[in-house]
């Protein structure tokens, strides 16, 4: 067989390029608020469907322990845990520092929001992620109460090296006309938008058997077109923003190329 075009054949040894090339990174999105029914199970649930989306497995863990919408709606890769005892902190602790290159995604209870950070903040979690190529990312949810900017300037100073994405949904909680400038008072994140859904478009999602991933794909044929239409227009500027995450630390990680 003839060499490639780097004069190299298939049985040669790789170049030092592709020995540096670093394996993939594992990444940890922690969904979270400090106040609840602001949108942070619907985030948890709309990346799960993006990762599915594009043929990729995920892992889940849902902290509600009284509504696990979340991992009901995605049994067998989603699962509820309890954060108040010592046997859930280890069993979620230990598989997010996994580094299998599958995403894991947390649906953090706003109940247990101060405990998870403080305990991830104890055990020194964020620095034995890094040494394992496990990257985590904070998807701080933005709401309109006084309180919510202060909670994540807190965070941003407890965890200054962990990326957050200042999440705010506008369906979940909505800020009105000051929307600009009530988000002017966080921290300067980059943001992640989640649309508003009309009433009856946003009733398509209730049922738990519903995928979202499945519906891109082949939405159900007893659904009204106008409510297809109106989920596709919802889902796709939301998974645009994921890829472009995606991409835009692919590229950060992607030294090996220079």
């Amino acid at each position: 067989m003839l060499p490639g075009r780097d004069g190299r054949g298939p049985g040669d040894p790789p170049d030092d390029a592709e020995e540096a090339r670093p394996p993939p990174r594992s990444y940890v999105f922690i969904c979270c608020a400090p106040h609840g029914r602001v949108g942070v199970s619907t985030t948890a649930r709309l990346l799960s469907d993006y990762f599915l989306a594009s043929r990729r497995g995920f892992v889940g863990f849902d902290a509600d322990p009284h509504e696990p919408d979340y991992a009901q709606r995605f049994s067998g890769r989603a699962r509820n845990v309890d954060l108040n005892s010592t046997q859930g902190q280890i069993d979620v602790i230990d598989r997010l520092l996994v580094p299998d290159g599958e995403a894991k995604i947390i649906d953090l209870w706003s109940r247990s929001y101060d405990r998870f950070f403080t305990l991830i903040q104890d055990i020194g979690f964020v620095e034995e992620a890094r040494s394992q190529n496990v990257e985590p990312v904070i998807l701080f949810h933005a709401d309109p109460s006084q309180a919510s900017p202060s909670a994540a300037y807190q965070l941003a100073q407890a965890l200054p090296t962990v990326e957050t994405l200042l999440t705010y949904n506008e369906g979940a909680a909505p800020f009105g006309p000051q929307l600009q400038d009530r988000l002017a008072l966080y921290p300067p994140h980059r943001r992640l938008k989640i649309g508003a859904l009309d009433a009856l478009v946003g009733r398509a999602l209730q049922p738990l058997d519903l995928s979202l991933s499945y519906f891109l794909l082949d939405p159900p044929s007893d659904m009204s077109l106008v409510v297809r239409a109106g989920l596709k227009a919802w889902l796709t500027p939301i998974f645009a923003q994921f890829r472009a995450f995606e991409m835009r630390r692919a590229l950060e990680d992607a030294s090996w190329l220079i």
